[in-house]
């Protein structure tokens, strides 16, 4: 199974027996095919409630009270991924494709082609050995907060209900920044007796959100990131721990105004335990000028400074004898008010959310999911919107 399917299902840690299984494995000449991936769909119920103005919330705008009722994939998208791994002059050589179709399509004969879109968030070659590490270019998953989504129990389910694209938040921008998809080029170490490490140079984000000097004149400079991340895991007996760190800087402007600040950086730590049935997860995350829920969102002022932002969560999970997951989680995200914003701002000034979920092993491919998540976006004038949002559903891993 690809690489960042089978750590979606380990991480997330709700589908151990499929996490064990590969994809469908096709030998072909000097190559091996491994087409794998995912489905999953989940009727869900949002009710949203609260009117103020949250620039950057999650729950943006209540309004009046609403419910709405849709049906769709969560936070993880329905996967189809190709890999092909071959041995060549010393080298492990692999290629990778994916492509993610939505499950929501809208009405065909009414135009309506908003959710009917087709992702292809995967396109990468890999070559190394494991004496000295691997080399990957193209468009995968990002290498800062990587981990934090993908230990996060909403991956095999909803979360927040609001949606990116043709998936749904799950806990971004209530816990962790998305890592995205991104162009990169990453070099990552052999496997030191459980210590790894990656560093690579992504693709530049332009800020988005409002307007301010630094990425109306410059969009980014167009300067890579510089990212990386180290990891430790150990194994012993019926124990199993990872922690974690992570990075990414990237200059956001040319800077020649001194009272900008023109680099945009952030930094992360988390760990996860499993032991006797228990899996325990913490994270936290810290930065200035990265912004909120997605890389460089509303990361700066209209004067060009930045604002700091930081959040976490904290996430534990227990198989009952019916190997039924049951799982709580809190974590909240904040962005702080740049020096010379007024306190009154309508931007937001936390995220936050609370999920309780059941995961069940109907077969060691199928899942059923039921959560339940309260969200709230509240701006720095203290003004607040909720979101309660409940889905049932199910998602099968091949």
């Amino acid at each position: 199974m690809n690489k960042n399917i089978k750590l979606a299902v380990a991480g997330a840690i709700f589908a151990a027996a499929s996490a064990a299984q590969a994809g469908i494995v096709i030998p072909a000449g000097e190559w091996t095919m491994d087409i794998s991936g995912n489905v999953n769909s989940f009727y869900s119920q949002v009710k949203t409630s609260g009117n103020a103005t949250v620039n950057g919330g999650i729950v943006a705008s209540g309004g009046t009270a609403a419910t709405v009722n849709s049906q769709g994939t969560g936070l993880l998208p329905n996967f189809l991924a190709f890999t092909g791994t071959t041995r060549q002059n010393d080298l492990d050589v692999s290629f990778t494709m994916s492509f993610q179709p939505a499950g929501d399509v809208g009405r065909a004969l009414a135009g309506g082609t908003t959710n009917n879109s087709l992702n292809t968030r995967q396109s990468f070659l890999t070559f190394g050995d494991k004496s000295w590490g691997s080399v990957k270019l193209g468009k995968d998953l990002g290498i800062f907060a990587s981990d934090a989504i993908l230990n996060d129990m909403t991956l095999l389910g909803v979360g927040s209900g609001a949606g990116l694209g043709n998936a749904t938040n799950g806990r971004i921008g209530t816990g962790y920044i998305y890592a995205d998809w991104k162009s990169q080029v990453a070099y990552t170490t052999p496997n030191f007796n459980g210590f790894q490490a990656t560093v690579g140079l992504t693709q530049a984000w332009d800020q988005l959100g409002g307007t301010n000097s630094l990425a109306t004149t410059t969009r980014g400079g167009g300067n890579p990131a510089y990212e990386g991340k180290a990891s430790y895991t150990y194994a012993a007996n019926d124990v199993t721990a990872k922690v974690w760190v992570s990075g990414l800087a990237q200059k956001q402007g040319k800077g020649v105004d001194t009272s900008e600040d023109p680099v945009a950086y952030a930094g992360d730590i988390g760990a996860n335990v499993k032991v006797a049935g228990f899996d325990l997860t913490g994270y936290y995350y810290g930065g200035t000028g990265v912004g909120t829920t997605v890389q460089f969102s509303n990361g700066y002022f209209t004067n060009g400074k930045s604002r700091d932002s930081d959040g976490g969560y904290v996430q534990a999970t227990y198989a009952l004898p019916t190997k039924t997951k049951v799982g709580l989680s809190w974590g909240v995200s904040n962005l702080d008010l740049a020096n010379g914003e007024t306190a009154s701002s309508n931007i937001v000034d936390s995220n936050e959310m609370w999920t309780v979920g059941l995961y069940h092993p109907l077969t060691k491919h199928l899942n059923l999911v039921a959560e339940y998540s309260n969200i709230q976006s509240e701006n720095h004038s203290h003004a607040k919107n909720t979101q309660n949002s409940g889905s049932l559903g199910a998602i099968l891993f091949f």
